[in-house]
């Protein structure tokens, strides 16, 4: 098709390509039907690409079934393969037939499975299965499995289904009040033995990652420790990047609520953080990574968890200048925590072995945020008794920076 020339009125303004499915908006536009949802549903888009004229999501859009047709045949006189017929688009009332369809067991499945479909279709489809209530019935459904403990592809599904919606923070409130076991729920499917882990497991943490950022601050301070030993066994497994990092999300969201921070520590989170940080992961899940353990070294007990792993300091050092800013910055906060509140003569010359120093001092020369700069000066200034004297490192690095 590179080499025919195709009317420049069959062309989406937007995505650039011949259109499948022409529908024309309020602005009296033609688009492409996945563009131009797809441009509304990202809600930063409020005009029409091309008129400029306010266009807002819920606009209505009409199939333009007479340039679709010339589109059709203008494709079949080229010899180009022929754009079929786009289906019908679902309603709302499809999708309620098929929440009634979940109430009757013997269609439950397959109720299940065609929203399953539709979810994995696109983001119209997903919006208008939240506005009809889809969520709540995934919700319900997997609080029953919990209940009557099935492990069974109706849970499976489900849980597929509520991972792809966008459920608003404000309904995910109200589902945690009424479905006051769904957290629960979830914490159980993490701890079953079942045929495809790898998925089911993803989508659940994927879930949990969703509500637990809506969760409201008196849930989230009454998160129990069983809680996270269930989240830190799972880490521990690595079933996938996107549960690693989905399970990071939750720790770091519960961190600054209640006894979070000790609980986390107590499930002993602090050695399976540094082990995954041995393990050089990708950039996203190191600044999460990192950012937790900032949290947890705020306290004793998970400096002295950090300090009792062979590689602890050495991890978190080697990462300085190596991964983002935000990570220097939790870097830069740990050492500083472990440089005032645990500097004994065996941890100051630990931080001179293993290059923290020395990493304290690149900073300073480095581009580096203010903050990390005036962070990593303080804590060299506060040994610097000790370290200006150590052949570990060349006194220059102390005394170079005039500040």
């Amino acid at each position: 098709m590179d080499e025919i020339e195709i009317p420049q009125y069959f062309i989406c303004p937007i995505s650039l390509q011949i259109m499948k499915d022409p529908v024309t908006a309020v602005s009296g536009i033609t688009y492409d039907r996945d563009s131009i949802e797809q441009w509304l549903s990202s809600g930063k888009n409020t005009m029409c690409p091309v008129s400029k004229q306010p266009l807002p999501a819920d606009s209505y859009i009409t199939p333009n079934h007479t340039l679709r047709r010339l589109i059709q045949a203008w494709c079949t006189t080229k010899g180009v393969d022929r754009i079929p017929t786009p289906k019908s688009p679902l309603t709302k009332t499809h999708i309620l037939k098929l929440l009634r369809d979940l109430r009757v067991p013997q269609l439950q499945l397959n109720s299940l499975k065609k929203l399953e479909s539709l979810a994995s279709e696109k983001e119209s489809n997903r919006r208008d299965m939240v506005e009809t209530g889809v969520g709540k019935a995934m919700v319900s459904l997997i609080v029953r499995c919990f209940r009557e403990v099935q492990a069974d592809s109706i849970l499976e599904v489900s849980l597929n289904v509520l991972h792809r919606l966008r459920i608003p923070n404000d309904e995910v409130k109200l589902l945690l009040i009424e479905y006051y076991d769904f957290m629960d729920s979830i914490m159980w499917v993490l701890g079953q033995e079942m045929d495809n882990p790898v998925t089911v497991k993803t989508n659940a943490v994927l879930v949990l990652k969703n509500f637990i950022q809506a969760a409201s601050k008196n849930l989230l301070e009454r998160i129990k420790p069983d809680f996270f030993e269930g989240l830190i066994r799972v880490l521990r497994d690595r079933i996938s990047q996107q549960a690693t990092k989905a399970i990071l999300h939750v720790l770091l969201e519960a961190c600054p609520w209640g006894r979070n921070r000790v609980k986390i520590i107590e499930a002993g989170a602090v050695p399976d953080l540094i082990e995954l940080e041995l393990t050089l992961p990708e950039k996203r899940i190191s600044e999460l990574n990192l950012s937790v353990l900032d949290y947890l070294c705020s306290c004793a007990d998970g400096r002295a968890q950090l300090l009792d792993h062979a590689a602890g300091i050495a991890v978190v050092s080697k990462r300085m200048l190596r991964v983002s800013p935000a990570a220097n910055e939790s870097v830069v906060h740990i050492l500083a925590s472990i440089a005032k509140f645990s500097a004994t003569n065996e941890v100051l010359n630990e931080m001179l072995r293993v290059g923290a120093v020395a990493k304290l001092c690149m900073a300073l020369q480095a581009e580096c945020g203010g903050t990390v700069k005036e962070k990593a000066r303080w804590v060299l200034r506060l040994h610097s008794n000790v370290w200006s004297n150590s052949p570990c490192i060349g006194v220059y690095l102390l005394t170079r920076d005039p500040r």
